[in-house]
């Protein structure tokens, strides 16, 4: 498998690069962060992953995931952050 993992610059910012027909979901079940997702979400969410390790990326730099933002309905919402 290839990814394309889009470069990071000042200037443009982060590159979301989604796989078509992708379908994530998240909840928090008894303290437990739970992500289920389909092939195409998985591969959107590894490449998310690669894209926010980027040496160009400082720490801090965050992205925000609910379901007005790429989840599924009645999605909890999280958070990836670069440490």
């Amino acid at each position: 498998m290839t990814l394309n993992i889009p470069e990071y610059s000042d200037d443009q910012g982060f590159k979301f690069d989604w796989e078509p027909g992708f379908e994530i979901e998240s909840s928090i079940e008894n303290g437990v962060i739970k992500i289920t997702a389909n092939k195409a979400g998985l591969i959107s969410l590894a490449k998310h992953l690669l894209n926010l390790s980027q040496d160009q990326i400082p720490a801090g730099y965050h992205l925000h995931f609910d379901e007005t933002n790429a989840l599924e309905d009645g999605s909890s919402e999280f958070i990836l952050e670069k440490k």
